[in-house]
């Protein structure tokens, strides 16, 4: 997967000098600026990085039951990704392919691009520290305003939360992103946007983080957005197939919901529900759900302040390996300075019902963050 990852790079750059050469000439005006070369490749650079300290320092160095976060007292390398993407005008083609690599690279890999990924990621985790996050073709059909199709591997579509923490209110994520949804999908996506306030899509996929199928059946969604007035959105969706290796019989079933309300300008609620529940032929069928409530608060144009509180149940144990009842409540300050460069120090409180934390030893977790992220 690291030489894939490096060969893809190294053939996006070369594919810019050449074209950014060929236009030069072309227009006979000298190379082209550095913007022009990002606005021609839809291109753009991240990078993530932080430090999170461990209030008990723990001989094992793991924040217990974080994913990209789960290193404690040590400087970390979050997330570096390059970008390229094209919107698809009518009956035109567009694409994105999005490259990570990092410490989150490792938890987000689905299974048949580097090896078998977690289905729990608490189990341990793919060494990779590469890999290729996006890569979909769209085409927007000539159909009313436009029905669009993505084919390829995309990011999930459940969840308040994304992978990258500059799009978060805060810098580590909710258990519930973490445990109880996807981080990505393989196959067919369908959209129409009928009004400003109505839109639907359609899923054909191979499943929760599989490149690859794991078994002959395929997994299908569907989710709706509502935006009634201008202050609230409501997105609903659904997803329900097989995700057991060589298993066309046990379903699971996953329905989430997120709603945004901003009352006004700078001041935003955000609630996340999601239910899941999935067949175990000849014994209890596994559950787990949970809901998440955010609020942040914009003082200025430059500094925010996000709170999140959260509860998630793993009532059969499996999302998490046990059956567990978790709580967190995270306070997020926000900096954003010039240049596209944000500064997020954060202090966390995980508890559970159970001794999960300090390596089966706590009940309770208390973490101090600072994150630093910056798009180019």
């Amino acid at each position: 997967m690291r030489k894939s990852f490096l060969k893809a790079v190294l053939m996006m750059f070369m594919l810019l000098t050449l074209t950014s050469v060929t236009e030069a000439e072309e227009k006979k005006a000298g190379a082209m600026t550095v913007d022009e070369i990002k606005k021609a490749f839809g291109m753009s650079i991240y990078l993530q990085g932080g430090y999170t300290y461990n209030f008990k320092n723990p001989d094992s160095q793991e924040n217990e039951l974080r994913v990209f976060d789960h290193k404690s007292n040590s400087f970390g390398l979050d997330l570096a990704q390059l970008v390229f993407a094209k919107d698809a005008p009518m009956d035109g083609v567009g694409f994105k392919l999005k490259l990570s690599a990092g410490e989150t690279a490792k938890w987000i890999h689905a299974r048949g691009l580097s090896g078998a990924p977690l289905s729990q990621p608490q189990a341990g985790q793919n060494t990779d520290a590469f890999d290729l996050t996006e890569a979909y073709i769209t085409y927007l059909a000539p159909l009313g305003k436009g029905l669009k199709f993505d084919f390829g591997k995309m990011v999930t579509y459940h969840g308040a939360e994304v992978i990258e923490a500059k799009d978060n209110p805060n810098y580590s994520r909710s258990f519930l992103f973490n445990y109880a949804i996807p981080f990505t999908h393989t196959g067919l996506k369908a959209g129409y946007a009928f009004s400003d306030a109505v839109n639907a899509n359609i899923h054909i996929v191979n499943g929760w983080d599989n490149a690859d199928d794991n078994n002959k059946s395929k997994t299908f969604g569907l989710s709706v957005g509502l935006t009634p007035i201008e202050q609230l959105a409501l997105n609903f969706n659904l997803m329900y197939g097989p995700e057991k290796d060589s298993n066309t019989h046990d379903n699971r079933y996953l329905f989430d919901w997120v709603g945004t309300i901003k009352p006004v300008k700078n001041l935003a609620f955000i609630l996340n529900y999601d239910y899941a529940k999935e067949k175990n032929k000849g014994a209890e069928d596994s559950k787990w759900d949970g809901l998440a409530g955010i609020v942040k608060y914009d003082f200025t144009d430059k500094y925010s302040l996000s709170l999140r509180s959260e509860y998630f149940n793993d009532k059969q144990g499996a999302r998490t390996g046990t059956v567990q009842k978790l709580k967190e409540i995270t306070v997020t300050p926000e900096i954003r300075l010039a240049g596209g460069l944000i500064l997020r120090p954060e202090y966390r409180h995980d508890w559970s019902n159970k001794d999960v934390f300090d390596s089966g030893s706590r009940k309770k977790q208390d973490t101090i963050a600072l994150g630093v992220m910056y798009t180019w």
